[in-house]
């Protein structure tokens, strides 16, 4: 006899609203006998059925669901999943490089699989999933024929489901860097050393707005590898690219050239301390984009995030000229909109500069936002106007 989690009263309304797992907190019994990550149903106190999924008592999400009463978390589940979630990025123009499964918001709890030219980068965060792996490999080569899919599960958080991190090839052969076209520009990824699955693709609709607004003098903090800085690329004079690690600089340099652009330059160094030299220097700047890594991970650091993300951005104002504009992100789900935004405020009010908010944009549409679970929703993007 399989588990069967009863929750305890009321606590379904948050499930019934969308939200895909149960914590253990939330239970009030469980009945039955099983192996960590095989599947369990989840009733009411009442014995209302709500739904079912991998169950991993060392995890705090207890449960993910994602199955109804009648299926089975076979390998023709997981093809259907998988070809619904990629049918709509396909019908939304992406073809070339996206995300193909962005984990919950597809049915798909704690899987995530990239496409990046003729391979797929896969993370696996849950020990469910993990069971699961030959599965979804098999789902993926029949719907995707790619040359090969590379594994890219070496994140901090599945310790947290008992799992270690592993980096591999799943299927084919994956070389370490593949060429991309993302707005019509080339870019070499680093499938096995890249950030996340190897790219940052979440910004790309965001890396093309910057068209609009780039002019002049483009300062890029935290630059990674270079979409920001090869988009302002195309309609400024200058683009300065800034960020702490010679090997992303490198492949600034690298995309540069992939694209005869000529207009680019790097510094290296801490962006904190480069904004505050900047402003010694009297420098000045026509666009600043600051796309910070996550400045908190849990809920007990969002303070000294959102101190972070004041400092950095009051920095840009001062460097800004009159009529300039500032692209100021965070990709942290705990800074929510309505924090990040007021903070933003505090710190244009600090400035002393007429802020005006010209855009407020999230994630690409390949990253879709999940009613009821709320950390689906997690890149946040700012336009500013600054007088």
């Amino acid at each position: 006899m399989g588990y069967t989690v009863y929750l305890k009263k009321n606590e379904e309304r948050q499930i019934l609203a969308g939200r895909p797992w149960v914590y253990a907190n939330e239970v009030f019994r469980i009945d039955g006998k099983d192996k960590n990550g095989a599947l369990c149903n989840v009733r009411t106190m009442e014995g209302k059925f709500l739904g079912r999924g991998h169950m991993n008592h060392a995890s705090k999400i207890l449960v993910r669901l994602f199955l109804k009463e009648d299926e089975e978390d076979d390998e023709a589940l997981y093809f259907s999943r998988i070809h619904a979630a990629n049918l709509c990025r396909r019908e939304l123009g992406y073809d070339n490089c996206y995300r193909a499964v962005f984990a919950e918001a597809d049915g798909l709890p704690a899987l995530i699989v990239d496409k990046y030219g003729d391979y797929l980068s896969v993370q696996i965060l849950s020990l469910g999933m993990y069971l699961k792996k030959k599965e979804i490999v098999s789902a993926l080569v029949r719907e995707f024929a790619p040359k090969g899919i590379l594994e890219r599960s070496d994140v901090a958080v599945r310790k947290k489901e008992g799992l270690s991190e592993e980096v591999g090839v799943l299927y084919g052969d994956v070389p370490e860097k593949v060429l991309i076209e993302e707005n019509g520009l080339k870019m070499e990824v680093d499938l096995y050393h890249g950030q996340k699955t190897g790219y940052f693709l979440d910004q790309k609709e965001n890396r093309l707005a910057l068209r609009r607004y780039a002019r002049g003098d483009v300062l890029d903090c935290f630059c990674n590898s270079g979409g920001f800085s090869l988009n302002a690329a195309l309609s400024a004079n200058s683009v300065l690219s800034a960020d702490v690690s010679p090997s992303a600089l490198e492949n600034v340099k690298r995309n540069a050239e992939l694209n005869r652009l000529s207009n680019i330059q790097t510094v290296c160094g801490d962006v904190f301390e480069l904004l505050r030299t900047f402003r010694a220097e009297h420098r000045e700047f026509d666009t600043i984009v600051l796309d910070p890594p996550a400045f908190c991970k849990t809920v007990s650091e969002v303070r000294d995030a959102c101190k972070g993300y004041f400092d950095i951005n009051l920095s840009a104002f001062k460097l800004l000229k009159k009529g300039g504009h500032l692209v100021t992100c965070s990709c942290t789900h705990f800074v929510p909109l309505p924090l990040f935004q007021k903070t933003i405020e505090n710190a244009a009010q600090r400035s002393g500069r007429r802020v005006t908010l010209l855009e407020s944009r999230m994630q690409s549409p390949d990253h879709p936002v999940l009613f009821g679970a709320e950390e689906t929703q997690y890149l946040k993007c700012l336009i500013l106007r600054v007088d």
